[in-house]
């Protein structure tokens, strides 16, 4: 007798154990069916990757969307909706998203960008901005006897700021008076730049200067040598886009070896 409730608190123990065991590893049973945690994990990193903190409350408000989403979907089986074409369609979706994901990410964990990529394509970058910046103003028009009668006009004394304002069809500089601010000639088109670096600080062209946009009379207020940012500051974005570039490079391989009919 004494042996056969030893046996019975033995099982009950070892039931007691397993019951803790499986509650350890899911977060809810819901309907009998678990909720592992292992969703949890997942919710939680894709949380924490979005830059939100995982505290103590939205680890509860975590808990509650997975015991709802669990809900939700034995109800949506209940009424055979796993069944329907557009799921199946859906989910084939969500399974090639899923599995891209996965191969950009392991694939961009392959793409060394060493400091001497960044130096080289720095070096390159400064190479065509380097030289000259000019401080230039600007009215544009559509006809070259009124960009002419324009030029007469500042030359009489008419203040070039306010023939932008009312005649320019630049209208982003317009309301600053034509003032472009800084520019480099290889950020202008051709027709633009060369005039703009013939003139000197506070020359304006004495003829207008017509490029695809129309006629332009250009001022120069001022020059000098082009700022550029330091490596160090522009070394995360070079990075960004050499990894980029090489990205695109991965992908115009596979494109190029698969067979397509």
């Amino acid at each position: 007798m004494k042996s056969s409730r030893l046996a019975v608190i033995a099982a009950t123990c070892l039931l007691m154990g397993t019951t803790t065991l499986v509650s350890a590893q899911n977060i809810a049973i819901v309907n009998g069916k678990a909720v592992p945690n292992a969703r949890y994990d997942a919710l939680a990193r894709e949380i924490a990757k979005s830059g939100r903190p995982v505290t103590d409350e939205m680890k509860a408000q975590i808990k509650e969307e997975l015991i709802l989403r669990e809900i939700f979907v034995q109800e949506a089986e209940k009424r055979g909706l796993a069944g329907t074409p557009e799921f199946a369609s859906q989910m084939e979706m969500a399974r090639q998203s899923i599995l891209i994901k996965q191969l950009v990410e392991e694939q961009q964990k392959k793409l060394a960008v060493s400091d001497a990529d960044v130096k080289a394509e720095y070096d390159k970058f400064a190479s065509a901005n380097s030289g000259k910046e000019y401080k230039t103003s600007h009215i544009l028009v559509a006809k070259e006897a009124e960009a002419k009668d324009i030029i007469a006009k500042i030359k009489k004394g008419a203040k070039f700021a306010d023939l932008a304002k009312k005649s320019s069809m630049d209208k982003g500089s317009a309301v600053k008076g034509g003032d472009l601010d800084w520019v480099s000639p290889a950020s202008l088109v051709p027709e633009f730049s060369a005039a703009m670096v013939k003139l000197n600080k506070g020359q304006m062209t004495d003829v207008p200067v017509k490029s695809e946009y129309g006629f332009h009379i250009i001022r120069v207020d001022d020059s000098r040598a082009t700022e550029l940012p330091k490596l160090e500051d522009v070394k995360p974005q070079i990075e960004q886009q050499l990894k980029q570039q090489k990205m695109a490079g991965f992908q115009e391989e596979l494109r190029k070896k698969a067979k397509i009919e």
